[in-house]
């Protein structure tokens, strides 16, 4: 799986994933300030499933008819910067999660995933 990190992504998190083996991008590293459709495009241009704190994304996809391979809403208060790369390895060796197709929230209680 290929994955394409929001600006909101945190660097250490994105380079902790590279560092796991991770096709990973940082949409802050190659077209930074693009707005949210952009953003969209790219991923679905590429192949890639979006991992984001931007609620937004959910509007493109559900409201506006955007379909990418996957977006994961990342919804936690507080963390340290290697938290969510750290958590989305652990969710990714989880035989149940499927990312592709998948609009997955992911918060500090539960996972919940929406066919896309």
């Amino acid at each position: 799986m290929k994955f394409l990190a929001n600006e909101n992504f945190p660097l250490t998190s994105f380079n902790y994933l590279q560092n796991q083996g991770w096709d990973i991008e940082h949409i802050g590293s190659t077209n930074g300030g693009v707005r949210d459709e952009e953003v969209m495009s790219i991923s679905i241009q590429e192949n890639r499933i979006i991992i984001t704190f931007d609620r937004d994304y959910g509007e493109l996809v559900f409201n506006k008819g955007y379909k990418p391979l996957g977006v994961i809403y990342i919804r936690l208060q507080n963390f340290k910067p290697d938290f969510p790369g750290k958590l989305l390895v652990d969710l990714s060796s989880n035989d149940e999660l499927i990312f592709e197709n998948y609009f997955t929230v992911v918060d500090e209680i539960q996972v919940r995933q929406r066919k896309i």
